[in-house]
């Protein structure tokens, strides 16, 4: 069972790191925090052609990072903050990690000056 889903969140893993891996797609997710807004807004401060911008999108929505719907003609993109819930977790626990490994070495270090010989 937790090598199942272990390899099930190493999967959502990979893909948030690979769609937050890009600073255009991180711009894009920046600009969405402050609202939903549609694809041709979004491409605008980038730079970017369209079709560029929407492969960036396309990549964002697969990892779950951001839901789009249309309207029309018009394409809306919103953040879907909960999507980043699996990278927090696993960062938290990478602290978790860290932490413990440090504290043991401050614990072995003071060990260590306190035997020594002055």
């Amino acid at each position: 069972m937790l090598v199942s889903l272990m390899a099930k969140h190493d999967t959502d893993l990979s893909a948030l790191f690979h769609a937050l891996a890009d600073p255009t797609r991180r711009q894009i997710l920046t600009r969405l925090a402050a609202g939903p807004a549609p694809v041709s807004d979004l491409a605008e401060p980038t730079g970017l052609r369209l079709p560029t911008v929407m492969r960036h999108l396309s990549v964002l929505e697969e990892a779950g990072l951001i839901a789009s719907s249309k309207d029309g003609r018009v394409r809306t993109c919103a953040i879907v903050p909960e999507a980043l819930q699996p990278m927090q977790a696993w960062l938290a626990e990478q602290r978790r990690i860290w932490e413990q490994r440090l504290d043991r070495l401050d614990a072995y270090v003071k060990t260590l000056m306190e035997e020594k010989p002055e």
